[in-house]
Formats: C-alpha cells, sequence, structure tokens
C-alpha cells in the first residue's frame, strides 16, 4: 500500500519548497523507493495555462499536453522521469469535478459542502495518483503557505489523511524560514513558531521541519524550534543556501533527514548517492564562465524561465563550464537600438518563448544582431518564429513581414496561425501542446547535434512557420530541417555559414535533465565556449541588465 509524505509551507512563499520537496523524493528514489511528486496549487484556476508569468512563474509543459505549475519541471529534472496533468492538482479542478458530480445528481440530493465532498475528490485525486503510479511513497506538495484561505480544504484532507492511512503511513513535513537580521546577527525563530501554531490550529502537527536560511542553523537554535514545535531535535534540518540546487540533497541526507523518514514510514531501504554526487558535482568549480544573455520580455522575474535557465545550466555543466544569465528586456531595446551592440560583450544570446505583440521588435532586432555579429543565438518557440521573421526583414528585403499574432494584417504572414485553431475561442487547453514526433533531415547540423532522424519534443504553441516562403528562406541559407505533422510543422531552423545559429518551435528545455542535457542546448553552449575562449569587448552596461 503506498505511503504519503506531505509537504507544506510557512512564513512566506518562493523559500524553495519544491526543490525541497524535489530533493527529498530523490533521496527516497536512491534509496530504492518507488516515488513519485504531486503538486496542489490552491488558486482556482484551472491549469496554469492563462496565468502570467509574473503571476506564477513558467508554465511547464507534460508530454501528455499538461499545462502545469513549474515545479513539475523540478521533479522531472530530480526524479529522471516523466511527470503528467494529473501530477498537478488545482483547486479549479477540484471544484469543476464536484459541481460536474453534482450536476449530474451524483450526490443524491445532499447538500454539497466542502466536507466531505471537496475533501474526498481532493484525497480521491491523491490516492488514484499513487495507485495509477505503483509507487511506495507519493511526496504531495502543497502550495502556498499554511494560514491562506486557499489551502484549508487540502490541508483538511491532510488531516483526513492521517486519520484515515494512520501514522505510519503518512508523514508532514513542514518547510519555514529562519530569517537573520543584519543588525542582530540571529537568525530568528519566531516566524517558524507562528507557523507550526498555525498547523496545530487546523489539526496539523508536522513530524520534520526544514528550516530554510543564508547559513547553517547553530545547534542552539535547532533545539530551540525543537522546544517550541514539539518536534525532536533530530528532526529539525538546516537548509541553508547553496551554489546549486542539485547540492540540495546531498545537504538533506548530511543533515540526517533520511532516518526520521523511515522510521515512522517504516522503510528499510539502503541509500547509493554515488551516481547522483557525479551529477551534482558537475555544476560546481568550473574556471571557465560563458555569459549569455537572454532576451525577453519577462525579465524582471527568473521564474518566468526556469526551465530554460536550468537547460543552460545543464548544457554548461557537460561542457565545463558555469553559464551567468544576464536577462534583458527586449523593450528597452526598442526605445534605445544602439543598445544592441551590447550584445557584443556576450558569448550567446538566447530568444525565450512569450506571446503578444509587446516587446517583438526588440526581439527581432536582437535575433538580426546575433546573425549579423556571428552570436551564437538560440531560439525558443517564439524565439524561432521571431527569428524567421528578421530573416525575412532582413536578409529577404521584405521589410513588412510579420507573425500575424502581431499583425493580422501584414503582406507577409511568415508566421501564421495553426489553421486547426481558426475556430478556438477558449484560451486555456486549446494550443498545440505536448509532445509530438520530429523528424529530422539528412545531412543538417540538427542530425549531427541528436544523432538519429526522429526526437520527440513538447510544444506549446498556437501560429507556425508559413511554408509559403520556404523556398526563398533556403535560398538565402536558412534551412529548416526538421518536420511533425507529417511535414506539416517547421521544427528547426538553422543558418548555414553562421558560427551557431538555430531555432526551435519545440520546447527543448522541457526534457533537459542534469543525467542527460538536452543536445542542442549542449551544442550552443558549446558554440558559447569557443567564443569564450575570444578575445570580448567590455563589459556589458549594467543600465540594461537587470
Amino acid at each position: 500500500m503506498p505511503k504519503f509524505l506531505f509537504v507544506t509551507g510557512g512564513v512566506m512563499s518562493g523559500l524553495g519548497k519544491g526543490i525541497t520537496t524535489s530533493s527529498v523524493a530523490k533521496l527516497l528514489q536512491l534509496s530504492g523507493v518507488e516515488v513519485t511528486s504531486l503538486k496542489i496549487d490552491p488558486y482556482l484556476n484551472f491549469d496554469a495555462g492563462t496565468m502570467n508569468p509574473y503571476t506564477h512563474g513558467e508554465v511547464f509543459v507534460t508530454d501528455d499536453g499538461g499545462e502545469t505549475d513549474m515545479d513539475l519541471g523540478n521533479y522531472e529534472r530530480f526524479l529522471n522521469r516523466d511527470m503528467t496533468k494529473a501530477n498537478n492538482i488545482t483547486t479549479g479542478q477540484i471544484y469543476k469535478k464536484v459541481i460536474d458530480d453534482e450536476r449530474r445528481g451524483r450526490f443524491l440530493g445532499k447538500s454539497v459542502q466542502i466536507i466531505p465532498h471537496v475533501t474526498d475528490e481532493i484525497k480521491r485525486r491523491i490516492r488514484e495518483l499513487a495507485e495509477a503510479e505503483k509507487v511506495d511513497v507519493l511526496v504531495v506538495e502543497c502550495g502556498g503557505t499554511v494560514g491562506d484561505i486557499e489551502s484549508l480544504p487540502f490541508l483538511e484532507a491532510f488531516r483526513q489523511m492521517r486519520m484515515e492511512e494512520g501514522p505510519s503511513k503518512t508523514l508532514f513535513l513542514h518547510v519555514s524560514l529562519a530569517p537573520e537580521l543584519s543588525v542582530v546577527g540571529e537568525m530568528k525563530t519566531k516566524p517558524t513558531q507562528h507557523s507550526v501554531q498555525e498547523m496545530r490550529r487546523i489539526g496539523l502537527q508536522p513530524d520534520i521541519i526544514v528550516i530554510r536560511g543564508t547559513r547553517v542553523l547553530p545547534q542552539e537554535t535547532k533545539e530551540k524550534v525543537s522546544l517550541f514545535t514539539s518536534v525532536p531535535v533530530e528532526s529539525v534540518i538546516s537548509d541553508p543556501d547553496v551554489e546549486s540546487i542539485y547540492q540540495v540533497p546531498r545537504l538533506l541526507e548530511r543533515e540526517g533527514i533520511l532516518k526520521p523518514i523511515r522510521k515512522q514510514l517504516g522503510l528499510r531501504t539502503k541509500l547509493d548517492m554515488r551516481s547522483w554526487n557525479a551529477v551534482a558535482d558537475r555544476f560546481v568549480d568550473h574556471e571557465a564562465t560563458v555569459r549569455i544573455a537572454m532576451v525577453g520580455k519577462y525579465a524582471n522575474l527568473a521564474d518566468s524561465y526556469v526551465s530554460v535557465n536550468q537547460a543552460l545550466s545543464h548544457a554548461a555543466a557537460v561542457n565545463g563550464a558555469n553559464v551567468r544569465i544576464s536577462w534583458i528586456e527586449s523593450e528597452e531595446l526598442e526605445k534605445d537600438t544602439s543598445r544592441l551592440q551590447l550584445m557584443q560583450a556576450y558569448d550567446g544570446v538566447v530568444l525565450p518563448q512569450g506571446f503578444g505583440s509587446r516587446g517583438i521588435e526588440g526581439k527581432i532586432a536582437a535575433a538580426n544582431e546575433a546573425r549579423a555579429s556571428g552570436i551564437p543565438f538560440l531560439g525558443l518557440c517564439y524565439g524561432f518564429q521571431l527569428a524567421s521573421v528578421s530573416f525575412a526583414r532582413h536578409v529577404l528585403g521584405l521589410k513588412d513581414a510579420n507573425t500575424t499574432e502581431a499583425d493580422p494584417q501584414t503582406q507577409h504572414p511568415i508566421i501564421d496561425l495553426l489553421p486547426e485553431q481558426r475556430q478556438v475561442s477558449d484560451l486555456g487547453g486549446t494550443m498545440r501542446l505536448g509532445g509530438h514526433d520530429v523528424f529530422i533531415k539528412k545531412p543538417s547540423r540538427a542530425y549531427e547535434i541528436y544523432r538519429t532522424d526522429k526526437i520527440r519534443e513538447r510544444h506549446r504553441h498556437r501560429f507556425e512557420f508559413n511554408q509559403k516562403y520556404l523556398e526563398r528562406f533556403e535560398q538565402k541559407g536558412m534551412r529548416y530541417t526538421a518536420f511533425s505533422d507529417n511535414g506539416r510543422r517547421a521544427e528547426i531552423m538553422e543558418l548555414e555559414g553562421h558560427p551557431f545559429y538555430m531555432a526551435t518551435q519545440y520546447h527543448p528545455e522541457y526534457i533537459s535533465r542534469p543525467e542527460k542535457p538536452e543536445p542542442i542546448y549542449v551544442a550552443f553552449v558549446e558554440a558559447c565556449v569557443r567564443r569564450a575562449r575570444q578575445a570580448r569587448p567590455p563589459e556589458k552596461v549594467r543600465t540594461l541588465v537587470r
């Protein structure tokens, strides 16, 4: 029978609860336990697909087409296994199921209430995933913090599962914060005390507390937390900042987190961290550093492009280098085109995913600057589309070239709406989503990179390259070397005679793992490393970089 490890958060969001969840799950996996993770998001949205990245961070897309919370990306990268739509639950999904059941008369005339109907549906979804995945332990992360109104039905469901399953099949792990004021120089425990008090008010008592902080939690502070929270001192775990997130499992293991987990859940396991340590060690102590310019319109929040950031990190690690990413607002390039020259200070340029017309002229200009200056360039989804527009304008001479997403009346619709999207009115869950087989032409640079003529990659888009222009592009050296859906969708573009100028309609970052970096990212960073070895212009101007 599956067992359940529930992860809650306190004090504030953004503590790294998802990394803690992923790391605990990884330690269980390395101990021979069959494990997967589930993310609960208490918002009323049905999924993350319609949410602004500034609100929620990036939307992570699963192979089965789920638009999910970005923490599912962390789960995949740590556990090296694919997640599905079922690994992400939202309040919207739960309420919709309950209301649909009520409309069908399945409650036999009863008054439908939060308890038991909503909490029963939450428990059903949790257990259903554990049984479907045939896991020994399901690690369930509840988004937000204890005390949020939105989280209460989920926390109540956890309480009921403790009663129904028993303490030997359930464990509560609480992630909290010990802030440190510079004028005092002491890590404060009061926020954690209040957070645990809030848990107790709703009937939950943590079994393990993981304390985030900028440094290691002193022993006397651990003892104070233990005293005021009724958690054994050996179950108070320090989780300080580290150089790489992939070091967190090793850190938690050294803190002894597996001992109380094994004891309470009755797990007789033996940990073997040799393979993971070899992976984690790739991400530290590199002399070389490559500098990447990320040109986008969500530059003020790094979580908007977290999978891209991690894929670059994976690729840099196997190339024996560190990666330093500078986020550049594309609108800043539109206001002052002279700032394009600043890109000469970078070893590579990434044009990431996005939507809409805001900031696209800056992205188009950045794509052209990288092409004309021989700077390694990688375009992703919208970046693929805008790089095509850029080439049409600056090489083919089609000054009016554009995407119909930004200019429906353009005379040269280089990028146009997918035919099946023309009758779509709803925004949520209606794009071309999930995994599709991509077929690579040979000879091509793409084939040299992937070393196969068939790959599977994930998608999230409504618009595509207009193949009416294909011949004109290829006559000028821009080749489209991979296609999907029986040739209807162009998937990879590559520029002949350039150090590295490639773009993909798909999102290669979604399948990149620390053990197995995505090949096109590896090739891109390799080109950046070659450029980094050459003499570089002076440091970039700080006013452009966030």
